[in-house]
Protein backbone atom coordinates (compact mmCIF):
# COMPACT_ATOMS: atom_id res chain seq x y z
CA UNK A 1 0.00 0.00 0.00
CA UNK A 2 2.98 2.21 0.22
CA UNK A 3 2.95 3.10 -3.49
CA UNK A 4 -0.44 4.53 -3.39
CA UNK A 5 0.21 6.84 -0.29
CA UNK A 6 3.14 8.07 -2.15
CA UNK A 7 1.40 8.89 -4.89
CA UNK A 8 -1.33 10.68 -2.97
CA UNK A 9 1.42 12.91 -1.13
CA UNK A 10 2.95 14.30 -4.04
CA UNK A 11 -0.50 15.12 -5.29
CA UNK A 12 -1.12 17.40 -2.27
CA UNK A 13 -3.12 14.97 0.07
CA UNK A 14 -3.02 15.94 3.54
CA UNK A 15 -1.65 12.48 5.59
CA UNK A 16 -3.12 12.00 8.84
CA UNK A 17 -1.04 12.31 12.15
CA UNK A 18 -1.19 8.16 12.38
CA UNK A 19 0.29 5.98 14.07
CA UNK A 20 2.22 3.00 12.34
CA UNK A 21 1.97 -1.00 12.74
CA UNK A 22 4.53 -0.67 15.72
CA UNK A 23 2.92 1.69 17.45
CA UNK A 24 5.48 4.67 17.25
CA UNK A 25 3.75 8.11 15.96
CA UNK A 26 5.11 10.07 12.79
CA UNK A 27 5.43 13.52 12.65
CA UNK A 28 2.57 14.92 11.11
CA UNK A 29 3.06 16.36 7.21
CA UNK A 30 1.48 19.78 7.11
CA UNK A 31 0.91 19.84 2.82
CA UNK A 32 -2.36 21.60 2.02
CA UNK A 33 -3.82 21.79 -1.58
CA UNK A 34 -3.62 24.54 -3.24
CA UNK A 35 -7.71 24.14 -3.78
CA UNK A 36 -8.28 24.00 -0.58
CA UNK A 37 -6.51 26.72 0.28
CA UNK A 38 -8.28 28.70 -1.73
CA UNK A 39 -11.56 27.70 -0.11
CA UNK A 40 -10.64 28.21 3.36
CA UNK A 41 -9.42 31.63 2.60
CA UNK A 42 -12.68 32.50 0.85
CA UNK A 43 -15.01 31.02 3.94
CA UNK A 44 -12.39 33.10 6.26
CA UNK A 45 -13.23 36.53 4.17
CA UNK A 46 -16.82 35.79 3.80
CA UNK A 47 -17.48 34.59 7.43
CA UNK A 48 -15.23 37.94 8.53
CA UNK A 49 -17.63 40.20 5.74
CA UNK A 50 -20.71 38.89 7.05
CA UNK A 51 -20.23 38.83 10.90
CA UNK A 52 -19.08 42.65 10.26
CA UNK A 53 -22.07 43.44 8.76
CA UNK A 54 -24.15 41.47 11.44
CA UNK A 55 -25.29 38.42 9.02
CA UNK A 56 -25.50 34.51 10.17
CA UNK A 57 -24.05 32.02 8.07
CA UNK A 58 -26.89 30.01 9.16
CA UNK A 59 -29.50 32.65 8.49
CA UNK A 60 -28.04 33.34 4.65
CA UNK A 61 -27.62 29.62 4.14
CA UNK A 62 -30.24 28.02 6.45
CA UNK A 63 -30.78 25.32 8.74
CA UNK A 64 -29.17 22.53 6.05
CA UNK A 65 -25.67 21.74 6.51
CA UNK A 66 -23.74 21.98 3.02
CA UNK A 67 -20.58 20.41 2.47
CA UNK A 68 -18.13 23.01 3.31
CA UNK A 69 -19.88 22.65 7.27
CA UNK A 70 -19.20 19.01 6.39
CA UNK A 71 -15.76 19.14 6.44
CA UNK A 72 -15.27 22.71 8.93
CA UNK A 73 -16.56 19.69 11.79
CA UNK A 74 -13.36 16.95 10.03
CA UNK A 75 -10.74 18.89 10.91
CA UNK A 76 -8.52 15.92 11.15
CA UNK A 77 -7.47 13.89 7.92
CA UNK A 78 -5.78 10.61 7.26
CA UNK A 79 -4.53 9.20 4.56
CA UNK A 80 -5.78 6.37 2.46
CA UNK A 81 -2.98 4.05 3.16
CA UNK A 82 -4.25 4.39 6.55
CA UNK A 83 -8.08 4.16 6.01
CA UNK A 84 -7.23 0.81 4.71
CA UNK A 85 -5.16 -0.52 7.30
CA UNK A 86 -8.21 0.32 9.40
CA UNK A 87 -10.92 -1.11 7.60
CA UNK A 88 -8.44 -4.41 7.61
CA UNK A 89 -8.55 -4.06 11.68
CA UNK A 90 -12.54 -3.32 11.39
CA UNK A 91 -12.26 -0.18 13.18
CA UNK A 92 -14.03 1.78 10.70
CA UNK A 93 -17.30 2.50 11.53
CA UNK A 94 -19.42 4.18 8.82
CA UNK A 95 -18.14 6.18 6.10
CA UNK A 96 -20.22 9.13 4.27
CA UNK A 97 -19.00 9.73 0.30
CA UNK A 98 -19.00 12.80 -1.18
CA UNK A 99 -18.06 15.05 -4.53
CA UNK A 100 -18.29 11.97 -6.63
CA UNK A 101 -16.65 9.37 -4.09
CA UNK A 102 -13.12 11.31 -3.99
CA UNK A 103 -13.94 12.64 -0.51
CA UNK A 104 -14.58 10.30 2.40
CA UNK A 105 -16.04 11.15 5.78
CA UNK A 106 -14.87 8.47 8.00
CA UNK A 107 -16.11 7.42 11.48
CA UNK A 108 -13.73 4.96 13.19
CA UNK A 109 -12.13 3.95 16.11
CA UNK A 110 -8.84 5.21 17.59
CA UNK A 111 -6.91 3.37 20.43
CA UNK A 112 -4.57 6.54 20.67
CA UNK A 113 -8.13 7.83 22.14
CA UNK A 114 -9.28 5.37 23.98
CA UNK A 115 -11.26 3.48 21.69
CA UNK A 116 -13.40 6.65 21.37
CA UNK A 117 -14.91 7.21 17.70
CA UNK A 118 -13.06 10.01 15.95
CA UNK A 119 -14.09 12.14 12.56
CA UNK A 120 -11.83 12.21 10.02
CA UNK A 121 -11.19 12.69 6.46
CA UNK A 122 -10.19 11.22 3.43
CA UNK A 123 -8.92 12.18 0.06
CA UNK A 124 -9.88 9.02 -2.28
CA UNK A 125 -8.33 8.11 -5.58
CA UNK A 126 -11.73 7.65 -7.11
CA UNK A 127 -14.68 5.53 -6.18
CA UNK A 128 -13.77 1.92 -7.25
CA UNK A 129 -15.72 -1.15 -7.27
CA UNK A 130 -13.14 -3.02 -4.86
CA UNK A 131 -13.34 -0.75 -2.47
CA UNK A 132 -17.46 -1.09 -2.13
CA UNK A 133 -16.98 -4.67 -2.27
CA UNK A 134 -14.99 -4.14 0.63
CA UNK A 135 -17.33 -1.85 2.45
CA UNK A 136 -19.96 -4.38 2.07
CA UNK A 137 -17.55 -7.50 3.28
CA UNK A 138 -17.27 -5.89 6.43
CA UNK A 139 -20.74 -4.62 7.07
CA UNK A 140 -19.70 -1.38 7.10
CA UNK A 141 -22.72 1.73 6.64
CA UNK A 142 -21.81 3.66 4.07
CA UNK A 143 -23.29 6.32 2.01
CA UNK A 144 -23.19 8.14 -1.02
CA UNK A 145 -24.27 12.08 -0.74
CA UNK A 146 -24.60 14.11 -3.86
CA UNK A 147 -23.64 17.80 -4.98
CA UNK A 148 -27.13 19.65 -3.05
CA UNK A 149 -24.33 21.79 -1.34
CA UNK A 150 -23.04 22.81 -4.71
CA UNK A 151 -25.42 25.14 -4.60
CA UNK A 152 -24.44 26.39 -1.13
CA UNK A 153 -20.55 26.82 -2.46
CA UNK A 154 -21.47 28.50 -5.53
CA UNK A 155 -23.33 30.96 -3.41
CA UNK A 156 -20.25 31.39 -0.92
CA UNK A 157 -18.18 31.78 -3.89
CA UNK A 158 -20.62 34.39 -5.81
CA UNK A 159 -20.84 36.19 -2.39
CA UNK A 160 -17.40 35.86 -1.60
CA UNK A 161 -16.61 37.61 -5.17
CA UNK A 162 -19.24 40.46 -4.67
CA UNK A 163 -18.92 41.10 -0.66
CA UNK A 164 -16.38 44.21 -1.50
CA UNK A 165 -17.30 45.67 -4.41
CA UNK A 166 -20.83 45.50 -2.51
CA UNK A 167 -19.18 46.72 0.75
CA UNK A 168 -17.60 50.02 -1.48
CA UNK A 169 -20.32 50.74 -3.01
CA UNK A 170 -22.38 50.98 0.11
CA UNK A 171 -19.84 53.02 1.41
CA UNK A 172 -19.91 55.28 -1.45
CA UNK A 173 -23.59 55.82 -1.45
CA UNK A 174 -23.72 56.80 2.49
CA UNK A 175 -20.68 59.02 1.80
CA UNK A 176 -22.69 60.66 -0.58
CA UNK A 177 -26.15 61.21 1.08
CA UNK A 178 -23.74 62.95 4.19
CA UNK A 179 -21.84 65.20 1.96
CA UNK A 180 -24.51 66.68 0.30
CA UNK A 181 -26.44 66.74 3.56
CA UNK A 182 -29.67 65.28 3.47
CA UNK A 183 -31.69 61.93 3.43
CA UNK A 184 -34.43 62.87 1.34
CA UNK A 185 -36.22 60.53 -1.32
CA UNK A 186 -34.82 60.80 -5.22
CA UNK A 187 -35.62 64.50 -5.43
CA UNK A 188 -33.40 64.89 -2.51
CA UNK A 189 -30.26 66.77 -1.70
CA UNK A 190 -28.87 63.04 -0.82
CA UNK A 191 -29.86 61.57 -3.88
CA UNK A 192 -26.91 60.39 -5.77
CA UNK A 193 -28.48 60.37 -8.87
CA UNK A 194 -30.42 63.45 -8.76
CA UNK A 195 -26.98 65.69 -9.77
CA UNK A 196 -29.04 66.81 -12.81
CA UNK A 197 -32.04 67.84 -11.34
CA UNK A 198 -32.99 71.55 -10.41
CA UNK A 199 -32.49 72.72 -7.32
CA UNK A 200 -34.74 75.74 -8.06
CA UNK A 201 -37.19 76.15 -5.29
CA UNK A 202 -41.01 75.63 -6.58
CA UNK A 203 -44.23 77.44 -5.19
CA UNK A 204 -47.59 76.46 -7.09
CA UNK A 205 -49.00 79.33 -5.18
CA UNK A 206 -46.35 82.05 -4.27
CA UNK A 207 -46.56 83.41 -0.77
CA UNK A 208 -43.45 85.90 -0.39
CA UNK A 209 -45.61 88.46 1.37
CA UNK A 210 -44.19 91.16 -0.49
CA UNK A 211 -46.51 93.12 -3.25
CA UNK A 212 -45.49 96.17 -5.08
CA UNK A 213 -46.97 98.31 -2.09
CA UNK A 214 -43.90 97.58 -0.32
CA UNK A 215 -41.43 98.15 -2.71
CA UNK A 216 -41.04 102.09 -3.63
CA UNK A 217 -37.40 104.18 -5.16
CA UNK A 218 -38.04 102.16 -8.34
CA UNK A 219 -40.99 103.40 -10.13
CA UNK A 220 -39.74 103.23 -13.54
CA UNK A 221 -38.86 99.28 -12.59
CA UNK A 222 -42.21 98.83 -10.79
CA UNK A 223 -44.04 100.10 -13.79
CA UNK A 224 -42.31 97.74 -16.57
CA UNK A 225 -43.22 94.74 -14.08
CA UNK A 226 -47.05 96.18 -13.29
CA UNK A 227 -46.66 95.24 -17.28
CA UNK A 228 -45.91 91.89 -17.34
CA UNK A 229 -48.34 91.31 -14.53
CA UNK A 230 -51.05 92.59 -15.98
CA UNK A 231 -49.86 90.73 -19.27
CA UNK A 232 -50.29 87.50 -17.09
CA UNK A 233 -53.41 88.23 -15.25
CA UNK A 234 -55.53 89.67 -18.34
CA UNK A 235 -53.40 88.25 -21.33
CA UNK A 236 -56.46 89.17 -24.44
CA UNK A 237 -56.18 92.89 -23.56
CA UNK A 238 -52.38 92.55 -25.24
CA UNK A 239 -53.24 89.37 -27.56
CA UNK A 240 -55.95 91.35 -29.42
CA UNK A 241 -53.48 94.00 -30.89
CA UNK A 242 -51.02 91.55 -31.50
CA UNK A 243 -48.93 91.71 -28.92
CA UNK A 244 -46.84 88.73 -26.91
CA UNK A 245 -45.44 88.56 -23.51
CA UNK A 246 -42.32 89.14 -22.83
CA UNK A 247 -39.78 86.33 -22.90
CA UNK A 248 -37.36 87.78 -20.16
CA UNK A 249 -36.28 90.52 -18.29
CA UNK A 250 -33.15 91.46 -17.10
CA UNK A 251 -32.84 93.77 -13.85
CA UNK A 252 -29.29 95.43 -13.53
CA UNK A 253 -28.51 97.68 -10.86
CA UNK A 254 -25.40 98.10 -7.58
CA UNK A 255 -26.32 95.65 -4.73
CA UNK A 256 -29.21 96.74 -2.13
CA UNK A 257 -31.05 98.26 -5.17
CA UNK A 258 -34.36 95.93 -4.27
CA UNK A 259 -33.63 93.70 -7.44
CA UNK A 260 -34.73 90.70 -5.40
CA UNK A 261 -37.48 92.74 -3.45
CA UNK A 262 -38.87 93.29 -7.20
CA UNK A 263 -39.28 89.45 -7.95
CA UNK A 264 -40.59 88.75 -4.54
CA UNK A 265 -43.04 91.30 -5.46
CA UNK A 266 -43.90 90.15 -8.99
CA UNK A 267 -44.40 86.28 -7.74
CA UNK A 268 -46.90 87.70 -4.87
CA UNK A 269 -48.54 89.94 -7.26
CA UNK A 270 -48.80 87.31 -10.23
CA UNK A 271 -50.53 84.54 -8.86
CA UNK A 272 -49.01 82.07 -11.32
CA UNK A 273 -46.28 79.37 -10.46
CA UNK A 274 -43.49 80.76 -9.74
CA UNK A 275 -39.67 78.94 -9.52
CA UNK A 276 -36.64 80.74 -8.25
CA UNK A 277 -32.95 79.31 -8.55
CA UNK A 278 -29.56 81.17 -7.99
CA UNK A 279 -26.75 81.18 -11.06
CA UNK A 280 -24.41 79.55 -9.32
CA UNK A 281 -26.62 76.22 -7.99
CA UNK A 282 -26.54 75.27 -11.98
CA UNK A 283 -22.71 75.47 -12.08
CA UNK A 284 -20.99 71.60 -10.71
CA UNK A 285 -17.64 69.92 -10.98
CA UNK A 286 -18.95 67.99 -13.03
CA UNK A 287 -18.99 68.60 -16.69
CA UNK A 288 -22.76 68.25 -17.39
CA UNK A 289 -24.66 68.09 -14.57
CA UNK A 290 -25.30 72.63 -14.83
CA UNK A 291 -26.73 71.89 -18.65
CA UNK A 292 -28.45 69.12 -16.95
CA UNK A 293 -30.29 70.78 -14.22
CA UNK A 294 -31.01 74.19 -17.11
CA UNK A 295 -33.14 71.15 -19.01
CA UNK A 296 -34.69 70.01 -16.14
CA UNK A 297 -35.93 73.69 -14.65
CA UNK A 298 -37.68 74.45 -17.89
CA UNK A 299 -39.15 71.01 -18.24
CA UNK A 300 -40.79 71.90 -14.94
CA UNK A 301 -41.63 75.55 -15.87
CA UNK A 302 -43.27 74.00 -18.97
CA UNK A 303 -45.53 71.57 -17.33
CA UNK A 304 -46.67 74.66 -15.25
CA UNK A 305 -46.74 77.44 -17.85
CA UNK A 306 -47.74 79.95 -18.22
CA UNK A 307 -44.86 80.73 -14.91
CA UNK A 308 -42.29 82.52 -13.82
CA UNK A 309 -38.36 81.58 -13.83
CA UNK A 310 -36.55 83.91 -11.49
CA UNK A 311 -32.55 83.41 -11.90
CA UNK A 312 -30.59 85.78 -8.94
CA UNK A 313 -27.11 86.43 -9.95
CA UNK A 314 -27.18 85.27 -13.17
CA UNK A 315 -23.76 86.51 -13.81
CA UNK A 316 -22.64 83.51 -11.99
CA UNK A 317 -23.44 81.60 -15.50
CA UNK A 318 -23.99 83.76 -17.64
CA UNK A 319 -20.08 85.27 -18.36
CA UNK A 320 -19.11 85.91 -21.82
CA UNK A 321 -17.95 83.12 -23.44
CA UNK A 322 -14.22 83.08 -25.39
CA UNK A 323 -12.65 84.56 -22.19
CA UNK A 324 -9.85 81.34 -22.89
CA UNK A 325 -10.85 80.26 -19.07
CA UNK A 326 -11.32 76.77 -18.94
CA UNK A 327 -11.06 76.41 -22.81
CA UNK A 328 -14.10 76.23 -25.15
CA UNK A 329 -15.87 72.56 -23.26
CA UNK A 330 -15.84 73.72 -19.88
CA UNK A 331 -18.84 73.30 -17.57
CA UNK A 332 -20.35 76.58 -17.00
CA UNK A 333 -19.91 77.02 -21.03
CA UNK A 334 -22.28 74.52 -21.69
CA UNK A 335 -24.40 75.23 -18.89
CA UNK A 336 -25.05 78.88 -20.79
CA UNK A 337 -24.94 77.15 -24.19
CA UNK A 338 -28.38 75.03 -22.32
CA UNK A 339 -29.92 78.36 -21.24
CA UNK A 340 -29.62 80.21 -24.36
CA UNK A 341 -31.09 77.30 -26.04
CA UNK A 342 -33.93 76.93 -23.81
CA UNK A 343 -34.97 80.75 -23.70
CA UNK A 344 -35.00 80.82 -27.45
CA UNK A 345 -34.20 78.06 -29.13
CA UNK A 346 -35.86 75.55 -31.71
CA UNK A 347 -38.48 74.39 -29.35
CA UNK A 348 -38.85 78.00 -27.35
CA UNK A 349 -40.59 78.18 -24.16
CA UNK A 350 -44.01 79.96 -24.76
CA UNK A 351 -45.51 80.87 -21.15
CA UNK A 352 -42.27 81.17 -19.90
CA UNK A 353 -41.22 84.68 -18.17
CA UNK A 354 -37.74 84.42 -17.10
CA UNK A 355 -36.45 87.27 -14.86
CA UNK A 356 -32.97 87.44 -13.67
CA UNK A 357 -30.85 89.62 -11.65
CA UNK A 358 -27.57 91.24 -12.07
CA UNK A 359 -24.85 94.09 -10.71
CA UNK A 360 -22.58 93.09 -13.14
CA UNK A 361 -24.38 93.12 -16.81
CA UNK A 362 -20.83 94.30 -18.06
CA UNK A 363 -19.75 90.49 -18.23
CA UNK A 364 -22.79 88.93 -19.83
CA UNK A 365 -22.71 87.13 -23.16
CA UNK A 366 -23.93 88.86 -25.85
CA UNK A 367 -26.10 85.78 -26.73
CA UNK A 368 -27.94 86.39 -23.57
CA UNK A 369 -28.47 89.64 -23.80
CA UNK A 370 -30.15 90.04 -27.19
CA UNK A 371 -34.05 90.50 -27.71
CA UNK A 372 -35.86 87.13 -27.74
CA UNK A 373 -33.97 85.89 -24.57
CA UNK A 374 -34.07 89.05 -22.70
CA UNK A 375 -36.71 91.70 -24.42
CA UNK A 376 -36.26 94.07 -21.30
CA UNK A 377 -33.33 95.23 -19.43
CA UNK A 378 -34.48 97.39 -16.38
CA UNK A 379 -32.34 99.72 -14.41
CA UNK A 380 -32.49 99.95 -10.63
CA UNK A 381 -30.17 102.40 -9.75
CA UNK A 382 -30.11 104.48 -6.39
CA UNK A 383 -33.18 106.11 -5.75
CA UNK A 384 -33.07 109.92 -5.41
CA UNK A 385 -34.36 112.19 -2.78
CA UNK A 386 -38.08 111.27 -3.76
CA UNK A 387 -37.52 107.45 -3.07
CA UNK A 388 -35.35 107.57 -0.60
CA UNK A 389 -38.46 109.25 1.30
CA UNK A 390 -40.89 106.62 0.00
CA UNK A 391 -38.30 103.97 1.16
CA UNK A 392 -38.13 105.34 4.30
CA UNK A 393 -41.53 105.16 4.90
CA UNK A 394 -41.72 101.57 3.96
CA UNK A 395 -39.17 100.93 6.55
CA UNK A 396 -40.42 103.27 9.32
CA UNK A 397 -43.94 101.78 8.95
CA UNK A 398 -43.38 99.41 12.03
CA UNK A 399 -41.10 102.01 14.00
CA UNK A 400 -41.52 104.65 16.15
CA UNK A 401 -40.16 108.34 16.61
CA UNK A 402 -40.25 111.63 18.07
CA UNK A 403 -42.19 114.10 16.53
CA UNK A 404 -38.75 116.49 15.66
CA UNK A 405 -37.61 113.72 13.26
CA UNK A 406 -38.33 114.39 9.74
CA UNK A 407 -37.84 111.62 6.95
CA UNK A 408 -37.17 113.85 4.55
CA UNK A 409 -34.31 115.73 6.36
CA UNK A 410 -33.12 112.04 6.54
CA UNK A 411 -33.33 111.64 2.62
CA UNK A 412 -31.43 114.84 1.89
CA UNK A 413 -28.65 113.60 4.34
CA UNK A 414 -28.47 110.25 2.58
CA UNK A 415 -27.75 110.98 -1.25
CA UNK A 416 -26.11 107.88 -2.47
CA UNK A 417 -27.88 105.16 0.14
CA UNK A 418 -29.48 102.25 -1.16
CA UNK A 419 -32.67 100.69 -0.34
CA UNK A 420 -30.69 98.23 1.61
CA UNK A 421 -28.35 101.00 3.21
CA UNK A 422 -31.81 102.96 4.41
CA UNK A 423 -33.00 99.89 6.11
CA UNK A 424 -29.97 99.14 7.55
CA UNK A 425 -29.66 102.77 9.07
CA UNK A 426 -33.64 102.68 10.69
CA UNK A 427 -32.53 99.72 12.05
CA UNK A 428 -29.30 100.45 13.54
CA UNK A 429 -31.21 103.98 15.09
CA UNK A 430 -33.79 101.51 16.39
CA UNK A 431 -30.78 99.34 18.16
CA UNK A 432 -29.38 102.77 19.82
CA UNK A 433 -32.18 103.63 20.79
CA UNK A 434 -33.15 100.74 22.43
CA UNK A 435 -29.08 100.53 24.05
CA UNK A 436 -30.27 103.89 25.38
CA UNK A 437 -33.17 103.34 27.30
CA UNK A 438 -35.43 105.26 24.55
CA UNK A 439 -39.36 104.50 23.77
CA UNK A 440 -38.88 106.22 20.26
CA UNK A 441 -35.83 107.05 17.56
CA UNK A 442 -34.87 110.59 18.05
CA UNK A 443 -32.95 113.18 15.64
CA UNK A 444 -29.56 111.47 17.82
CA UNK A 445 -30.22 108.33 17.17
CA UNK A 446 -30.42 109.13 13.21
CA UNK A 447 -27.50 110.92 13.05
CA UNK A 448 -25.09 109.15 15.23
CA UNK A 449 -26.31 105.97 12.82
CA UNK A 450 -25.42 108.13 9.66
CA UNK A 451 -22.33 108.56 11.15
CA UNK A 452 -22.05 104.83 11.87
CA UNK A 453 -22.56 103.92 8.41
CA UNK A 454 -20.68 106.34 6.20
CA UNK A 455 -17.59 106.69 8.53
CA UNK A 456 -17.51 103.98 11.13
CA UNK A 457 -17.50 103.40 14.34
CA UNK A 458 -17.12 106.20 17.58
CA UNK A 459 -13.62 105.93 18.67
CA UNK A 460 -12.17 106.98 22.36
CA UNK A 461 -12.65 110.97 22.06
CA UNK A 462 -9.27 112.94 22.22
CA UNK A 463 -8.20 114.70 25.19
CA UNK A 464 -7.41 118.48 25.25
CA UNK A 465 -4.08 118.89 24.05
CA UNK A 466 -1.94 120.27 21.26
CA UNK A 467 -3.45 117.26 18.74
CA UNK A 468 -7.33 118.24 19.43
CA UNK A 469 -6.44 121.42 18.53
CA UNK A 470 -5.18 120.45 15.28
CA UNK A 471 -7.80 118.40 14.19
CA UNK A 472 -9.97 121.75 15.31
CA UNK A 473 -8.27 123.46 13.59
CA UNK A 474 -8.73 121.37 10.24
CA UNK A 475 -12.18 120.69 10.42
CA UNK A 476 -12.89 124.48 10.76
CA UNK A 477 -10.60 125.21 7.65
CA UNK A 478 -12.83 122.34 5.41
CA UNK A 479 -15.87 124.60 7.12
CA UNK A 480 -14.95 128.17 6.40
CA UNK A 481 -13.64 127.69 2.96
CA UNK A 482 -17.10 125.32 2.05
CA UNK A 483 -19.39 128.03 3.10
CA UNK A 484 -17.21 131.27 1.34
CA UNK A 485 -16.92 129.44 -1.94
CA UNK A 486 -19.03 129.88 -4.40
CA UNK A 487 -20.92 126.60 -5.61
CA UNK A 488 -20.10 124.32 -2.28
CA UNK A 489 -22.71 122.60 -0.45
CA UNK A 490 -23.79 124.04 2.83
CA UNK A 491 -22.16 122.92 6.26
CA UNK A 492 -24.48 120.36 7.98
CA UNK A 493 -21.93 119.31 11.33
CA UNK A 494 -18.57 119.68 11.93
CA UNK A 495 -17.62 116.84 14.65
CA UNK A 496 -14.48 116.20 16.79
CA UNK A 497 -15.46 112.77 17.80
CA UNK A 498 -12.97 110.26 15.78
CA UNK A 499 -14.39 107.72 13.64
CA UNK A 500 -12.90 105.04 12.05
CA UNK A 501 -9.36 106.43 10.59
CA UNK A 502 -10.94 109.56 10.77
CA UNK A 503 -9.94 112.43 13.66
CA UNK A 504 -12.54 114.58 13.18
CA UNK A 505 -15.16 115.20 10.27
CA UNK A 506 -17.31 118.04 8.50
CA UNK A 507 -20.52 116.99 7.16
CA UNK A 508 -22.12 118.77 4.21
CA UNK A 509 -25.81 118.91 3.17
CA UNK A 510 -25.77 118.34 -1.16
CA UNK A 511 -28.71 120.78 -2.08
CA UNK A 512 -30.17 118.05 -4.70
CA UNK A 513 -28.56 114.30 -5.82
CA UNK A 514 -25.24 115.07 -7.47
CA UNK A 515 -26.13 113.52 -10.69
CA UNK A 516 -24.38 116.31 -12.64
CA UNK A 517 -22.05 118.10 -11.47
CA UNK A 518 -20.81 121.48 -13.15
CA UNK A 519 -17.08 122.57 -13.39
CA UNK A 520 -17.84 125.56 -10.45
CA UNK A 521 -19.13 122.78 -8.41
CA UNK A 522 -15.71 120.46 -9.01
CA UNK A 523 -13.23 123.75 -8.10
CA UNK A 524 -15.64 124.33 -4.86
CA UNK A 525 -15.01 120.73 -3.64
CA UNK A 526 -11.21 121.17 -3.91
CA UNK A 527 -10.78 124.81 -2.76
CA UNK A 528 -13.51 122.75 0.22
CA UNK A 529 -10.74 119.96 0.74
CA UNK A 530 -8.01 122.15 0.80
CA UNK A 531 -9.40 124.70 3.86
CA UNK A 532 -8.05 122.01 6.11
CA UNK A 533 -4.12 121.33 5.14
CA UNK A 534 -4.67 125.82 5.00
CA UNK A 535 -5.76 126.12 8.90
CA UNK A 536 -2.82 123.75 9.62
CA UNK A 537 -0.09 126.09 7.92
CA UNK A 538 -1.73 129.50 8.69
CA UNK A 539 -2.20 128.59 12.81
CA UNK A 540 0.37 126.49 13.27
CA UNK A 541 3.46 127.28 10.58
CA UNK A 542 4.68 125.28 7.96
CA UNK A 543 7.16 123.48 9.85
CA UNK A 544 3.63 121.98 12.05
CA UNK A 545 1.60 120.94 9.32
CA UNK A 546 0.88 117.14 9.77
CA UNK A 547 -0.21 114.16 7.92
CA UNK A 548 -3.85 114.58 8.77
CA UNK A 549 -4.59 116.19 4.96
CA UNK A 550 -3.29 112.57 3.37
CA UNK A 551 -6.90 111.52 2.35
CA UNK A 552 -8.41 115.20 1.42
CA UNK A 553 -5.10 115.17 -0.74
CA UNK A 554 -5.85 112.13 -2.54
CA UNK A 555 -9.92 113.04 -3.28
CA UNK A 556 -8.32 116.35 -4.58
CA UNK A 557 -6.22 114.65 -7.31
CA UNK A 558 -9.23 112.65 -8.58
CA UNK A 559 -11.50 116.04 -8.49
CA UNK A 560 -8.16 117.26 -10.54
CA UNK A 561 -8.38 115.06 -12.88
CA UNK A 562 -12.43 115.13 -13.52
CA UNK A 563 -11.82 119.02 -14.16
CA UNK A 564 -8.84 118.38 -16.80
CA UNK A 565 -10.77 116.20 -18.38
CA UNK A 566 -14.07 118.58 -18.32
CA UNK A 567 -11.75 121.41 -19.46
CA UNK A 568 -9.96 119.41 -22.42
CA UNK A 569 -13.30 118.72 -23.48
CA UNK A 570 -14.73 121.65 -23.66
CA UNK A 571 -11.48 123.08 -25.98
CA UNK A 572 -11.70 120.21 -28.33
CA UNK A 573 -15.36 121.51 -28.94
Amino acid sequence: MAPPSMSLAAKGVLPFSALTSSGVTQRPVSVTASLDKTSDARRKFLKLALGNLGVGLPTLLGAKKALADEQGVSSSRMSYSRFLEYLDKDRVKKVDLFENGTIAIVEAISPELGNRVQRVRVQLPGLSQELLQKLREKNIDFAAHSNQEDSGSLLFNLIGNLAFPLILIGGLFLLSRRAQGGLGGPNGPGFPLGFGQSRAKFQMEPNTGVTFDDVAGVDEAKQDFMEVVEFLKKPERFTAVGARIPKGVLLVGPPGTGKTLLAKAIAGEAGVPFFSISGSEFVEMFVGVGASRVRDLFKKAKENAPCIVFVDEIDAVGRQRGTGIGGGNDEREQTLNQLLTEMDGFEGNTGIIVIAATNRADILDSALLRPGRFDRQVSVDVPDVRGRTEILKVHGGNKKFDPDVSLDVIAMRTPGFSGADLANLLNEAAILAGRRGRTAISSKEIDDSIDRIVAGMEGTVMTDGKSKSLVAYHEVGHAICGTLTPGHDPVQKVTLVPRGQARGLTWFIPMDDPTLISRQQLFARIVGGLGGRAAEEVIFGEPEVTTGAAGDLQQITGLAKQVYFLFTAVLSM
